[in-house]
């Protein structure tokens, strides 16, 4: 079984240590090889698990430091918005707009209110998409805990837990689909993402608006192109599977 058909093993031993409360909100993790052992498990599939629960916003990894549980917003669940987006079909532009209602606000307010720790969070997810520019899958990840440190840090935990069950949704929907990016839309997001946090880090609320909002709209409109090229594609495909069979 590979490490992410194994990720649930380590998912539930997490579930189960904060069930207990063994862990905390602001409690770091046991370090990988430790988890590898307690669950008896590859350091691989812990990365893959750790990788899970950072994506549902349960832990934050920090470079140098560790993975810990975020002291962050009380979560809403994304399953009953999950639900309702497979039965009607929520659209690409009504998520981004969703998400444009939600988090251009959230970005002046950020400006305002954040911490210097929230700073040094949203400073490390920042690093990490460059990093990680050639690796779709946790480019996602840290792409999804950068929006989610924003909304933490606007200090207001109904918005925070009202874009956290936005985020968990985009997550799902996008990691089908994150192969497709070109290195260019990843490095054009990283850039975006980096004038997000100068914007905040500067208090500037009116520029971290700005700028949130030219992010949306611009990632909006590559995962369209990215959708087109995919249509245009098929045709070939089925063409293919006619020939073949």
């Amino acid at each position: 079984m590979t490490p992410e058909g194994c990720a649930e093993q380590v998912v539930a031993h997490v579930r189960a240590l904060i069930e207990r409360r063994a862990l905390r909100p602001g409690d770091r993790l046991p370090a990988e090889r430790d988890l590898a052992s307690q669950i008896g498990v590859s350091r691989p599939t812990v990365r893959a698990g750790l990788h899970a629960l950072a994506a549902m916003g349960v832990v934050q990894s920090r470079r140098g430091s560790g993975t810990f549980i975020p002291n962050g917003p009380p979560a809403l669940a994304p399953e009953p918005l999950s639900f309702l987006a497979a039965l009607h079909g929520f659209s690409r532009d009504e998520m981004y707009e969703a998400r444009r209602v939600l988090e251009i606000g959230a970005a002046g307010l950020a400006a305002e209110r954040a911490t210097s720790d929230q700073l040094a969070v949203l400073a490390d997810e920042v690093a990490s998409l460059f990093a990680l520019m050639h690796e779709p899958q946790a480019f996602l990840v840290h792409d999804v805990n950068f929006h989610r440190g924003v909304a933490a840090s606007s200090g207001n935990p109904i918005l925070a837990a009202l874009i956290e069950m936005v985020s968990g949704l985009y997550y799902e929907q996008r990691r089908k689909t994150a192969e497709r990016a070109a290195n260019r839309d990843r490095r054009a997001a990283a850039e975006a993402h980096r004038r997000i946090y100068q914007a905040i880090r500067s208090r500037d609320a009116d520029g971290a608006r700005r700028a949130m909002h030219d992010h949306l709209v611009e990632a909006s409109r590559y995962q369209a192109e990215e959708a087109d090229a995919e249509a245009a594609r098929e045709p070939q495909r089925r063409r293919r599977r006619r020939v073949a069979s």
